[in-house]
């Protein structure tokens, strides 16, 4: 049997039409100019798959070596002629059933009892011990070539740990087992991605030259190295030798069972181990945090880990990872950066530096993640989000649009903390101290201030001034803000409205709807200045104070001592 992943179709993608198809690798690089993304079965496989991509891309062209090589790709539209002899040159290390180079697998891979595997223990939209909300329920039973293809890509980037069944030659098993060696790499990235139209731009944008980020002589992918065995490779102290290296990097070792049908069981174990501590320097798609806990542990500074998507927060709010780089304050010191923005995001400000892409261009950065439960033995959610912003706001050289747009993310915060604060101060005028309204009530104003943010940001374009556009989003944010938070007073209930006495720091006070207002909209003037200095934000009381609840405003917005 035969499944050339060269020439049969297996890789979903959306046209630039809308319409979706399915490509084989030759027809997505010849087509790549009308087609608008990959379309996989979750976007982490999209992350997986555009990082084999570009293995083969950068193996194609042998670098680009430096920007000048990177400007006439992207100037050509025929910028991956090269790609079709490669892929003939290397075709059977192509093939997903090759009888002895199986494409991202090891052939003759086996358990001592014989023993192969349900197709859930790689199809990750079907975790196990909960499949309760999957339409493969209870089990995957069967896969076409081409599903089980893009499947084997995600297991070497996505698959989760814990405890594996042990392979026959492997000298980690222990009483047949393969104790936990963590997760497959790129699952422990926050995965970033640039977009551009199309996904021939995408490829270039994130083809990263040599001259930036250089490699070994020894840089080359998977299907260029000798086929792995059941244990780990013996060569991997100088490993990742580049981006080719890593990009492909085989964690796992597997082998699919097949017959003519289509796939009906896997082998998987673990393969080639890879430390996440300080490779900032080789891994590009991810931005990295400072952990003094691993430096403590490791005994040596600094050390850097990746930086996770939270799911809980939509990718804007994590803007500041993108745009600076550094700490001015820690910089000043001498000492390490708290954290490091993605490779990718330097190489697309120096693409912008050097004026190979104009200031005014637009890209979207795309996000990835696995969040893993239960030891890391299953996987419980899958984030993705997308940032559309002008390359400008990326410059090294002039951060003021940068830093204006990370500034407005602290001002949306400040007010959605002003909001919960509100809906607390209203929970304890009724008599609860369940802090459930506060968490509900951000969440509502995080979804409210999305789309408007993301417009914003989008909008923002060489020539434009901070600060009117500061004031803009002040102006914005504080509208909807408040906007909510007359619907939280409005539905506060009448035992609010009455209040009760509450204790304080500076004594007892009578808490109300009227005062938890005052506090309220105090806290917004201090939260968005911009706004409340400008007539465009003014904000109408929801409701006037009155002499037997508050007394004047000054004596409202500061805490009462009540004497009994």
């Amino acid at each position: 049997m035969s499944f050339d992943l060269t020439s049969r179709p297996w890789l979903p993608v959306q046209l630039i039409t809308g319409e979706e198809d399915l490509l084989s690798l030759r027809e997505v690089f010849a087509r790549a100019d009308g087609i608008r993304r990959l379309a996989g079965d979750l976007p982490t496989q999209d992350f997986a798959l555009s990082r084999l991509l570009l293995a083969i891309l950068h193996d194609a062209v042998d670098g680009p070596q430096d920007t000048d090589v990177w400007a006439e790709l992207w100037e050509n539209r025929d910028a991956f002629a090269d790609v079709p002899d490669y892929l003939d040159r290397y075709r059977d290390r192509f093939d997903l059933l090759h009888p002895h180079t199986p494409f991202f697998q090891s052939a003759g891979l086996h358990t001592a009892s014989g023993e192969v595997f349900s197709l859930n223990r790689i199809v990750a939209d079907v975790p196990n011990g909960d499949p309760f909300f999957t339409t493969r329920f209870p089990r995957v039973q069967r896969l076409s070539f081409a599903e089980a293809a893009r499947w084997v890509v995600h297991a070497q980037a996505y698959d989760t740990s814990g405890i594996k069944t042990g392979v026959v030659g492997d000298p980690r098993v222990k009483g047949g087992k393969a104790y936990p060696q963590g997760v497959a790499w790129a699952g422990n990235l926050g995965g970033v991605l640039a977009e551009g139209t199309t996904l021939r731009e995408s490829l270039l944008l994130n083809l990263i030259a040599a001259d930036h980020q250089p490699g070994e002589a020894t840089d080359r992918p998977a299907w260029r190295r000798p086929p792995p065995g059941p244990g780990a490779a013996d060569d991997l102290a100088a490993r990742p030798a580049g981006l080719r290296d890593l990009y492909t990097w085989q964690s796992r070792r597997m082998l699919l069972h097949a017959d003519a049908s289509g796939v009906h069981g896997v082998v998987l174990t673990y393969g080639d181990p890879l430390a996440v501590q300080n490779m900032q320097h080789i891994e590009p798609m991810t931005g990295w945090r400072r952990s003094q806990a691993q430096e403590k542990k490791l005994g040596k500074q600094p050390v850097y880990m990746p930086r996770e998507h939270d799911p809980a927060r939509a990718a804007w709010r994590g803007l500041e990872a993108l745009i600076t780089p550094r700490d001015p304050d820690t910089a000043r010191r001498g000492e390490p950066a708290s954290g490091l923005r993605p490779g990718i995001v330097d190489w697309i400000a120096r693409l912008q530096a050097e004026r190979i892409l104009p200031r005014g261009r637009h890209i979207r950065v795309r996000t990835f993640g696995a969040v893993y439960g239960t030891q890391q033995s299953v996987i419980d959610e899958i984030t993705s989000d997308t940032v559309s912003l002008a390359v400008l706001l990326l410059s090294d050289t002039d951060r003021a649009l940068g830093q204006t747009a990370v500034d407005a993310v602290a001002d949306a915060d400040r007010a959605v903390l002003a909001l919960g604060d509100l809906a607390f101060d209203l929970a304890r005028a009724a008599g609860s101290e369940s802090e459930s309204g506060k968490q509900t009530a951000r969440d509502a104003a995080y979804a409210a201030l999305d789309g408007p943010y993301r417009l914003w940001l989008d909008a923002i374009g060489e020539g434009d001034d901070p600060q009117q556009l500061r004031t803009a989003w002040q102006c914005t944010a504080r509208r909807i803000v408040a906007r909510l938070a007359d619907d939280v007073i409005n539905t506060a209930g009448e035992t609010a409205w009455q209040g009760r006495l509450v204790s304080s720091a500076k004594g007892q006070t009578w808490l109300n709807a009227d005062l938890a207002d005052l506090w309220f909209r105090s806290r917004l003037n201090k939260a968005l200045p911009l706004a409340a200095d400008s007539a465009a934000g003014a904000v109408p009381a929801q409701k006037a104070p009155t002499s037997d609840t508050a007394g004047s405003l000054d004596a409202a917005l500061s805490p009462q001592k009540v004497t009994t």
